[in-house]
């Protein structure tokens, strides 16, 4: 008893025909104690895995038929406007440098001897190509990208000739070395198009995970910051892709000029190298320095290196 109070501080009549314990009981040992029958995982405690198929790893991720996004935010609005200024650059410079010979449906309007329906039909795929673009764009429906991008695909697409020519009509007048600049601006226009359109769609799926708190996302400023460094990187890569493809006659002829000046001049009057088979070899050799570079590893040290400037 303590002075001054009339009630004992005892408390042990408290867990009379109690049992304390110092800790959590096991889950090892309650799982050990289950039947098992109740030891079979719930059906939809199982997530669905979804393998993205051939066409999907193609264009960045699943094309989901119906996607529910909410309104666009600043950075989806701004992806849309410089999608569509790019669908428009590249619809003018695909009815300039890929001519309608060579094509499937040139090929069919000759034979049913209708030269002037082959051209029409050139226009109609560039402006069907515009319309789904228009729609995926605005839309954000992958299903109009995809099919914009099959169009813009497949209007590039010829049946293969002894001799290289990307001028059309309007592009008579102009040197070869221009219609190839153009021509690269064209390939790198084609990819930023490709990526672009799809960073709509990525960026319309994680703002509205964010805005409706499924997902928590850590310095988003900071992810941002990175795709637009990504979208500066890309095209200059693409453009020495492209630069180092094409301009093949005259990257070998500037090589050989340091040992044998006359080599180097019948190279580039050489008609080989100005052909489908200087194309495939400045492809080969373009692919053969990207080859090495991924052998090296030298994307995973460049990660590394800007992860420690973080």
């Amino acid at each position: 008893m303590v002075a001054g109070q009339d009630k004992s501080l005892d408390t042990s009549h408290l867990y009379e025909g109690k049992t304390i314990r110092a800790a959590a009981p096991s889950r090892k040992k309650l799982a050990g104690k289950m039947s098992g029958a109740g030891s079979d995982i719930p059906k939809d405690a199982v997530p669905d895995v979804h393998i993205p198929t051939f066409v999907e790893s193609l264009f960045g991720g699943p094309l989901i038929p119906k996607m529910k996004f909410l309104p666009a935010d600043r950075m989806v609005q701004t992806l849309q406007l410089i999608g569509g200024g790019l669908m428009m650059l590249l619809a003018v410079l695909t009815y300039l440098v890929t001519p309608v010979d060579g094509t499937f449906w040139n090929w069919f309007a000759v034979w049913l001897g209708v030269d002037a329906m082959g051209q029409i039909l050139h226009l109609l795929i560039v402006i069907s190509a515009l319309g789904a673009g228009f729609y995926g764009i605005f839309r954000r429906d992958a299903r109009g990208l995809l099919v914009s991008y099959v169009l813009f695909i497949l209007i590039s697409l010829r049946f293969a000739a002894s001799k290289v020519t990307f001028e059309s009509g309007a592009l008579d007048e102009v040197g070869e070395g221009w219609v190839k600049l153009l021509l690269v601006v064209y390939a790198v226009s084609l990819v930023m198009y490709i990526e672009v359109t799809n960073g709509i769609i990525r960026f319309s799926m994680l703002d509205t995970s964010i805005r409706t708190g499924e997902v928590y996302v850590m310095n988003v400023k900071k992810v941002l910051s990175r795709y637009h460094v990504a979208l500066v990187v890309t095209p200059v890569i693409a453009t020495l892709v492209a630069l180092g493809t094409l301009m093949i006659n005259v990257i070998i002829p500037w090589f050989f000029e340091l040992f044998d000046p006359e080599t180097a001049k019948r190279l580039s009057e050489s008609v080989e190298l100005t052909s489908v088979y200087g194309v495939a070899l400045g492809t080969m050799l373009v692919f053969m320095v990207v080859a090495t570079l991924f052998a090296a590893n030298i994307p995973l040290r460049i990660q590394q290196w800007r992860e420690s400037l973080d």
